[in-house]
Order: structure tokens, then C-alpha cells, then sequence
């Protein structure tokens, strides 16, 4: 950001102080950032040491690069020119945060959304038992399931990917106030919009002296509801698992248990809603603080954003758990079916239905007293269906009805997405 910003000046006409370079030069200049490393930075720390001012230190590493050179000398005092380091650390941010996003965190996010999508394809046909309130309710099938978390993922990641990365190169309290003591005649609005979109992010022209981090707060709320999401599919796919519903493939040499030999336990849906609950809790308390600054500005925000890194950290592993877990999962269609066919009452919901269409009398009221809070197998079902007053073909349709069989358009949802 700082060699940018000295390249962006020397290019202003109206600074007659500060000629342009030459390629040689400019190649120099982006140099000093292309090639930083390791020893740089000891030696930028070393300065640090001194100044304990982190951007003071890197704007005087900067000007001890151009000394060997008489015109590059000539520019040392316009590195850092009218800006308070929140003009670079905000840039730097800001660049971090839309190479995390678009090059970390979508392609991540990209992958499990097509492993979901595959996922609610391949089993969009399987039929299996619902619970709600974690009792036996109408049937879906497994593949829906995994459809309703890839439409609920997909309106998030639509959200990520719409919203700007915000930047801003105004001063100390984000009204030019040097800038404009030192070239009134220079429209400096439009040199720091011409520099910050220069950077690929989008200009963000009132602030303080600190982006304020709406936007930021922004990026940090839709990754914690990406993250609640994906807790909620750990969970789900847990109990599937803990229900036989699912088997996981095993791993050669790996141990569920140090004393139970047995054991093949769910650690990448464990491991992945841990790290997610971590992220979590850091994007939250990012979201809720960052955009709240004393008067023109207080430090605390520098201290919260060091930790940007472990969050986002927290959250890549989450997602590499979860996506080894949905790699290992077999469906046993036997257990779902046998948990099916052992909850005829489930269709109680489609008799009374049935029985409201053709106006007979009281059906909630006469399945209720039935089904609820009994178990009731497929003969009681069919005797009570028998002597209803239905028409012949009705009653038929119902006596072949079975819970694997009553899914709605569960399957056709399911293929849709």
C-alpha cells in the first residue's frame, strides 16, 4: 500500500515536488513488496523496536531502500504523504480480506456446496423417517435433506460474494486536512477513489481516521450464519449416524477408541462444529465491536483485527473436517427402511387429510384418538381406512399407502437443485 500510494503521487501532475519514475524505477519500487520476506520483516521489527509504531517503522524501512538511488532518494519523503497509518493498515486489510474471500473461502465453500448437491442427488429417492420435536413425522427422503442445507448455504454464499470490499485514503480524521495544507489545488477525493479502486476495492469516502468496518462486519456476519448453518448439518449428519442411518467408512490403521475396539466414531462432524463454534465466536465479537470507535478513533480495533487470521483459521478446518466427514458417509438404506415400517402411525397425517377433502366428519379428531402417542402397526391402520366412508377407489389408494411411500415432492425437490 505504501509504494502504491508513492507511485499514485509521483503520477499526480500538480505535485511538481515529485516527478514520475521511469520503469526501472516503478520495477524498483513494487520490488520492495513483491520480494518482502522473512529477513525484511526482522529488519522492519528491528526499527519497530525503536519507533513501537509498526506502520512508522515500515515507512522508514521504505525510505532506507531508496538511498542507494538519487532519484528515488530525492521521492523518500513522500513515502507515507499526508497519511495516518490507518490509511495503509485499512488497504492492507481490506487486500487480505478479498484474497481470504476470493480465493480461500469461496472455492472452500464452492466445493461443498457441489459434495451437498451430489449428495442430495444420489439419495433424492431415499426415503426415510422425519423427526420433529425428535419424534417420528411425515417422511422425507435423505436426499431433501441435504438440498434444504445447500438452498439455505447458497443464499449465504450469494450474499458473500455481492458484498463490496470497502477501503478508504482520506488522513487523520478522513478530511485530507494535510493534503490539502500542502496541495489546496490537487482534487485529492478523486486521487484517493482513483488509488483505493486502483487496489481492486471499492472507495469508501467518509470515515474518521479508520474505516469505520461496517463492511467489514458485514463479511463477519455472513460467515458466522455460514458457520451456524454448517453446525447444523454436523449435528443432523451425527444423529444419522448415532440412528445406523449412516456407516462410516473406515480408515486403515485409524482408532475410534483407546479401550473400545469397536468404535468408529463421527470426528470430522465433532471436529468441524468445534472449529465452527470458535470461528463463531470470533466473527461475533468482530461484528459487534469493530464498527464501534471513540470519538475520531481508539486503538482497540487494531488489537481485534490481529485475530482476523485465526478466525478465518478456525473456520477453513471446519470446512476441511466436514468435507472429510461427508467423504467417508454409506447409507444403509435397510435401517431407514426398517425405521419407516416401524412408524405406520406417520401416516395418520395423510388419512385425516384425505378424510377433510371428502368432508367427513372430525378426521383430525378421529386419527388423534387413533395414533396419538401409541404405536400402531399397518393391520389397525387398514381396518380403521376400511370402514371409512370414502369411495372405493380412495380407500384403496390409502390402504397401499406407506410411509416409504409418502415422501410428497420430496425426490422431485430434491433433483431440482
Amino acid at each position: 500500500v505504501e509504494v502504491e500510494w508513492l507511485l499514485t503521487l509521483a503520477d499526480e501532475a500538480a505535485i511538481l515536488e515529485l516527478a514520475p519514475f521511469n520503469q526501472v524505477q516503478r520495477a524498483r519500487l513494487r520490488g520492495l513488496a513483491a520480494n518482502f520476506d522473512e529477513p525484511e520483516a526482522m529488519a522492519v521489527k528491528h526499527i519497530e523496536a525503536r519507533t513501537n509504531h509498526d506502520v512508522k517503522a515500515i515507512e522508514y524501512w521504505i525510505k532506507q531502500q531508496l538511498m542507494d538511488d538519487d532519484k528515488l532518494a530525492a521521492a523518500a519523503e513522500f513515502v507515507h504523504f499526508g497519511c495516518t497509518s490507518e490509511d495503509i493498515n485499512n488497504l492492507a486489510y481490506a487486500l487480505m480480506l478479498k484474497d481470504m474471500r476470493e480465493h480461500v473461502i469461496e472455492p472452500l465453500l464452492d466445493v461443498l456446496a457441489n459434495r451437498l448437491r451430489e449428495l442430495a442427488h444420489q439419495y433424492a429417492a431415499q426415503p426415510m423417517l422425519s423427526r420433529t420435536h425428535g419424534q417420528p413425522a411425515s417422511p422425507t427422503t435423505m436426499g431433501k435433506e441435504f438440498a434444504n442445507v445447500l438452498a439455505r448455504l447458497a443464499r449465504q454464499q450469494a450474499q458473500l460474494k455481492a458484498l463490496p470490499v470497502l477501503g478508504k485514503m482520506n488522513g487523520a480524521v478522513g478530511n485530507y486536512n494535510a493534503h490539502v495544507a500542502a496541495y489546496p489545488e490537487v482534487d485529492w477525493p478523486r486521487v484517493a477513489r482513483h488509488f483505493v479502486e486502483g487496489m481492486g476495492l471499492s472507495f469508501n469516502p467518509y470515515t474518521t481516521q479508520i474505516e469505520p468496518h461496517d463492511n467489514l462486519a458485514e463479511h463477519m456476519d455472513v460467515l458466522k450464519r455460514i458457520g451456524i448453518i454448517l453446525i447444523d448439518l454436523c449435528r443432523d449428519v451425527w444423529g444419522y449416524i448415532s440412528l445406523g442411518y449412516f456407516r462410516q467408512r473406515r480408515v486403515e490403521g485409524e482408532v475410534g477408541s483407546s479401550t473400545m475396539p469397536h468404535k468408529v466414531n463421527p470426528i470430522d462432524f465433532e471436529n468441524a462444529e468445534g472449529n465452527f463454534g470458535i470461528a463463531n465466536a470470533l466473527f461475533e465479537h468482530f461484528a459487534h465491536k469493530l464498527p464501534i470507535s471513540r470519538w475520531q478513533r481508539d486503538l482497540t480495533d487494531s488489537t481485534v483485527l490481529r485475530n482476523l487470521g485465526v478466525a478465518i483459521g478456525h473456520f477453513v478446518l471446519a470446512i476441511g473436517a466436514l468435507g472429510a466427514g461427508l467423504g467417508k458417509l454409506e447409507l444403509d438404506p435397510i435401517a431407514l427402511g426398517a425405521d419407516l415400517d416401524s412408524n405406520i402411525e406417520v401416516l395418520a397425517e395423510a388419512v385425516q387429510t384425505v378424510m377433510r377433502r371428502h368432508g367427513l366428519p372430525e378426521p383430525y379428531e378421529r386419527l388423534k384418538a387413533l395414533t396419538r402417542g401409541q404405536r400402531i402397526d399397518a393391520t389397525l391402520l387398514a381396518g380403521f381406512i376400511q370402514g371409512l366412508e370414502l369411495p372405493a377407489d380412495v380407500r384403496a389408494t390409502l390402504q397401499q399407502l406407506s410411509p416409504a411411500g409418502y415422501t410428497g415432492l420430496a425426490e422431485k425437490l430434491a433433483r431440482a437443485i
